[in-house]
């Protein structure tokens, strides 16, 4: 294949990495390419825990501050958007609506519901046999600020999920297709995903909870169902908190 500089317009018949006429670069080779891509991905995961632990500082330092929240999940979106930025067509993409179908529309409705009062009844199981005190209430969280619910629903049920699936599913999804199969890149993000929530417990559901995510965004090129998925799933999870606290 002749390729051609776009400096000096010197033509090659082989691919070369420079210009032989003018020293430009005329070609980035895969494995450079690659090296990109994984330093993109190392790059974005370190940030991720490194947020993550200020997170954990913040909420220890700050109890009970919704003005600590907001910063917090500011602090997300323009971590999560940076990155974005650096493949922004491809993630542009993933809003798209064209694969989406009635059938699957349903399906990711009852699902989410199912796999919330499945996780939320097995964490009490898990606490009861162990007689651990469960104090991870969501509603409870919230309970310093007028209207908790709506905070609560706002905090857990809206913003994760808009903001993790672009994060996971999409700027790190995309970045692994680049260097690795479809099958690890599905298991790499759930991985990852479920390590970046600290919790051996939690590791257990969120895991596979993000296996399936991620099998639906590779085979249907989009994120919506993901976010769905994960905004009645979290929904859920907040209804049935609220439920149990002023039930018992």
């Amino acid at each position: 294949m002749s390729l051609s500089c776009k400096h000096c317009n010197n033509s090659f018949e082989t691919q070369v990495k420079f210009c032989s006429q003018c020293g430009v670069s005329v070609v980035k080779t895969a494995t450079t390419r690659k090296i990109k891509d994984v330093n993109v991905i190392i790059s974005f995961y370190v940030v991720m825990l490194v947020f993550m632990v200020s997170v954990y500082y913040v909420d220890i330092t700050f109890p009970y501050n919704l003005e600590a929240e907001f910063i917090v999940e500011l602090g997300f979106i323009c971590i999560v958007i940076g990155f974005a930025s650096l493949d922004l067509k491809p993630i542009l993409k993933l809003y798209s609506f064209k694969t989406i179908n009635l059938k699957l529309i349903v399906f990711s409705i009852i699902t989410p519901v199912l796999t919330s009062f499945f996780v939320y009844f097995f964490i009490e199981f898990i606490n009861d046999l162990f007689s651990v005190s469960n104090n991870s209430n969501c509603y409870q969280s919230y309970l310093y600020l007028d209207y908790p619910l709506f905070w609560s629903i706002v905090f857990i049920a809206i913003l994760p999920p808009i903001i993790e699936e672009l994060a996971f599913r999409g700027v790190l999804f995309n970045q692994l297709q680049k260097v690795t199969s479809d099958r690890v890149t599905i298991i790499a993000t759930a991985f990852l995903f479920a390590l970046i929530h600290f919790s051996v417990l939690s590791f257990l559901w969120i895991f596979p909870f993000g296996l399936l995510l991620g099998y639906l965004r590779s085979r249907y090129s989009t994120l919506w169902l993901g976010i769905i998925i994960h905004f009645i799933h979290n929904l859920s999870i907040v209804l049935l908190d609220y439920y149990n606290f002023y039930s018992f």
